[in-house]
């Protein structure tokens, strides 16, 4: 039976920096992954330029039960730490909006660098290998796999959540977590597109391919970013950062003009007396296929679609600013873990250590990463949990 000090479940983000973090101290360290390669999610990441993090990072940008436990991880291990590892790499990035940065080149370079860290720490990875059972011994566990028996000392779960079932995630490491006494969150997909159905959906279709600036409000979250009607519903950044806040049932209210005031435009376009009609006025705003579309749904009294501007109504015009500025929908669903980002929920942080990720009734056994109950936004922030939640179990473990 093979022994190593530690063994790492799961070949993501932040098993490997785990065990990165862990060879270089000088423990024996192995990844196992039941995929046959290691890093898909990173790999496809980002348009496959990986939006490796966000020099923005607070735990305020993060969802769990309990809100405290990511803040000392995210504290010893910011996205400076990061860029001073791919700095060492000369790795050529750039930053895009809110704070986001990617790759210049190719999500493979964040992925060949976690690798390369892994071979200065003598880091053994071995793919194909999936883990039939787990047993606790007096001083760490026994592992069966498909590529024979293990032992280690400590045993890291870093297996993820159930978003994108295609790229291998399984619920494994909450089965882990249940088998040791761990409880479990609900878990939801999360930083998904959402569906619709009946009218809207037409309209969806119809306007498939269209995107535009909006905010999206749920609850007393609102994110201004772009929205994008597909042909199963929506889509586009801003629909994905406030599904995280999202739950079935709850109404989303978003602004389709959100950095001017239509009102103010109509009264404008009134008092210049000229004979151009909504559409046309409108179309110098948003793009003209959404605003012929718009105009006619029965949001709107008919008149307004053609009638000239300084005859509209203040009924009228007050119709149309509900339209544009508080059109509130209640999605009756998502396209769920198939297109989902992340997994909202997961192993339950009140029952890890903040500070070792190790659970506190089961000696040896560690949780980082997506597996825990910690979300975060759209933009590098779940990546950004990856590399401090696996660097600070690395020093431990």
């Amino acid at each position: 039976m093979t022994e190593y000090d530690v063994i790492v479940i799961g070949g993501g983000a932040a098993g490997l920096m785990c065990a990165a973090t862990a060879g270089q101290r000088g423990r024996r360290v192995a990844v196992l992954d039941h995929a046959n390669k290691v890093g898909k999610k990173i790999l496809m990441s980002g348009g496959g330029r990986c939006n490796f993090t966000n020099v923005n990072v607070t735990p305020e940008q993060f969802i769990s039960r309990n809100p405290h436990f990511c803040i000392s991880a995210l504290r010893r291990y910011t996205p400076y730490d990061f860029l001073d590892l791919v700095h060492g790499y000369d790795l050529a990035y750039h930053e895009k909006t809110l704070g986001q940065l990617f790759c210049d080149h190719k999500s493979r370079d964040i992925l060949d660098i976690l690798l390369a860290e892994c071979d200065k720490g003598g880091v053994e990875v071995r793919t194909r290998c999936a883990v039939e059972t787990i047993e606790q011994r007096e001083s760490g566990f026994t592992l069966t796999t498909t590529l024979g028996g293990i032992q280690c000392e400590s045993l890291v779960i870093a297996t993820g959540g159930l978003s994108i079932p295609t790229m291998g995630a399984t619920g494994y490491g909450y089965r882990v977590a249940q088998q040791f006494g761990l409880p479990v969150t609900e878990r939801e997909a999360a930083l998904v597109p959402f569906t619709l159905s009946g009218h809207w959906l037409e309209i969806a279709q119809s306007l498939s391919g269209v995107s535009l600036p909006v905010t999206a409000e749920c609850g007393d979250q609102r994110f201004a970013e772009a929205l994008l009607f597909t042909h199963r519903g929506l889509s586009g950044p801003a629909v994905l950062q406030i599904s995280n806040y999202w739950h079935t049932g709850e109404a989303v209210t978003i602004d389709l003009l959100p950095t001017e005031s239509l009102e103010e435009l109509l009264e404008q376009w009134r008092a210049d007396g000229q004979k151009t009609t909504l559409k046309n006025r409108l179309s110098r705003y948003l793009p003209r296929r959404f605003v012929e579309t718009w105009l006619e749904l029965p949001l709107f009294p008919k008149a307004v679609r053609e009638k000239p501007l300084a005859e509209l109504s203040r009924k009228e015009m007050a119709a149309l600013c509900d339209g544009f500025h508080r059109w509130q929908i209640v999605p009756p669903g998502t396209e769920g873990y198939r297109t989902a980002e992340v997994t909202r929920g997961g192993v339950d942080t009140d029952a890890v250590s903040s500070k070792t990720f190790e659970a506190k009734n089961v000696s040896g056994l560690y949780f980082v990463g997506e597996v825990l109950d910690v979300t975060g936004w759209l933009g590098g922030y779940n990546f950004q949990w990856a590399w401090a939640s696996g660097y600070c179990a690395g020093q431990y473990v």
